[in-house]
């Protein structure tokens, strides 16, 4: 058992790895785990090789956790696909990768990030604020109704 709050002897934060270490069937089963929509292997790590930052986190050699950022270089910036293995989440591991990867867009004129259903609380913990000016394109029927407000 895992104790509440994981001592970061226990974990190795790997930033900017040689992505070509990474197992990207098993971070596609990551995505799965959280309930995301399904992600190709390919394209995942494609998605990834794009990035400025990336960061896994490793407990024991397990992949727990991971996310990026996706940016201009300078002016707009936003945090993807952060995720930790439900059996690691309420231990602080989701608050440290947030944090690590939002220190690295400290210049930024805007950093976003779009928050998975039900994490609104999490991420307004973490000091972020709900956007009044943020739109989306939804690409279908379950981002319309999780990403988007009713009509009036």
């Amino acid at each position: 058992m895992l104790s509440t709050f994981l001592d970061n002897k226990e974990l190795v934060f790997k930033i900017n790895p040689n992505l070509s270490t990474i197992d990207w069937i098993y971070v596609c089963s990551l995505f799965e785990k959280v309930n995301w929509r399904t992600r190709i292997p390919e394209e995942i790590k494609k998605a990834f090789y794009s990035s400025t930052w990336t960061m896994f986190v490793y407990h024991e050699e397990r992949l727990v956790a991971f996310g990026r950022t996706i940016d201009d270089g300078r002016y707009y910036a936003m945090l993807g696909d952060i995720v930790v293995d439900p059996d690691f989440q309420g231990r602080g591991l989701g608050k440290k990768l947030v944090k690590t990867l939002n220190d690295k867009l400290e210049n930024y004129h805007f950093v976003t990030l779009t928050a998975a259903p039900g994490k609104d609380a999490f991420y307004k913990s973490l000091g972020w604020k709900k956007q009044s000016t943020a739109f989306i394109w939804p690409q279908g029927p379950k981002q319309l109704r999780q990403h988007t407000e009713p009509e009036q």
